[in-house]
């Protein structure tokens, strides 16, 4: 998997752990995925940075002891969220 996937992925299931806290199958994605970024990609230190911006969400990183930052399309990144709230079946959290 690409670094840009493997990022857009991370932060899916981290818009989706931090909404629903009590979904351990989100928690465990979020962990594959920062374990891909880490010993596939050599990303460290990953985290949201400046949430309040309405149309993206900026992440923050380090790899290969170089800081960076990264922006995706918010709508793009929350869709995971809002399907998962959309079916009724996963609305038990």
């Amino acid at each position: 998997m690409n670094l840009q996937d493997t990022f857009f992925n991370w932060l899916q299931m981290q818009v989706v752990s931090e909404a629903r806290p009590n979904d351990e199958a989100a928690k465990e994605t979020l962990d594959f995925f920062a374990m891909i970024l880490h010993e596939d990609h050599g990303v460290s230190e990953i985290e949201l940075v400046d949430v309040t911006d309405p149309m993206k969400i900026h992440i923050s990183y380090e790899r290969e002891g170089v800081k960076s930052r990264q922006s995706f399309d918010r709508e793009s990144a929350e869709k995971l969220l809002d399907d998962i709230n959309a079916n009724p079946i996963y609305n038990n959290q």
